[in-house]
C-alpha cells in the first residue's frame, strides 16, 4: 500500500518537471526560428558597450545607517519580548511549537541563545545583502523577523 502512495507521490511532480522542460525546449526553437527568418541584407546590430549604471544615493549607504540601526533594534526588541513571553509560557507548563527553538528550551540560558543567535543571524544576513549589493533584501530580512516574533509573542500572549 506505501509502495502505490509513494508512486502517487512522484509520479506527478515528474509530469510536472517533464512538461516545463518539453516548455522549455519549444520555446527555445522558437528564439531560434526567429533569428533563421532574418533578411539577408540586415547584419547583426553593432554592440553597444554602455558603463555599468552607477548606484544612486539611495543605494549608497553604510551599513550601520540610522535606518538599519532602528531596524536591528526594533529585530532585538521582538526577539527580547517573544524570549520572555516564551520562557513564561514554558514555566508554566506551554510546550514551544518552534522545533528549532524547542531544542533550546531545555533551559532559559539555552532559549536565551537561541534568541540572541537569531539576531545575530539576522544582522549577518543583512550585511551579506548589503555587501553584494541587494539593499532592499538588507532591509526586508529585518522586516520579516521582526513581525514573525511579534506575531509569536502575540500567539504566546493570547494562547495563555
Amino acid at each position: 500500500m506505501q509502495i502505490s502512495w509513494l508512486r502517487a507521490l512522484i509520479k506527478y511532480p515528474a509530469l510536472a518537471i517533464l512538461a516545463v522542460w518539453v516548455l522549455a525546449g519549444t520555446s527555445f526553437g522558437q528564439e531560434r526560428a526567429y533569428i533563421a527568418l532574418e533578411p539577408e541584407g540586415v547584419g547583426a546590430a553593432p554592440a553597444i558597450i554602455a558603463p555599468a549604471p552607477q548606484p544612486t544615493e539611495v543605494e549608497k549607504h553604510r551599513f550601520w545607517d540610522r535606518e538599519n540601526t532602528l531596524l536591528f533594534g526594533a529585530v532585538a526588541a521582538s526577539a527580547t519580548a517573544d524570549f520572555v513571553v516564551t520562557h513564561s509560557n514554558l514555566e508554566n507548563g506551554g510546550r514551544e511549537l518552534n522545533p528549532i527553538t524547542r531544542v533550546f528550551a531545555g533551559s532559559t540560558a539555552g532559549l536565551a541563545v537561541n534568541f540572541a543567535g537569531e539576531t545575530a543571524g539576522v544582522i549577518g544576513l543583512s550585511y551579506f545583502f548589503h555587501k553584494t549589493g541587494h539593499h532592499k533584501l538588507e532591509r526586508a530580512v529585518s522586516f520579516v523577523n521582526a513581525g514573525s516574533s511579534l506575531g509569536a509573542v502575540t500567539y504566546g500572549l493570547t494562547h495563555r
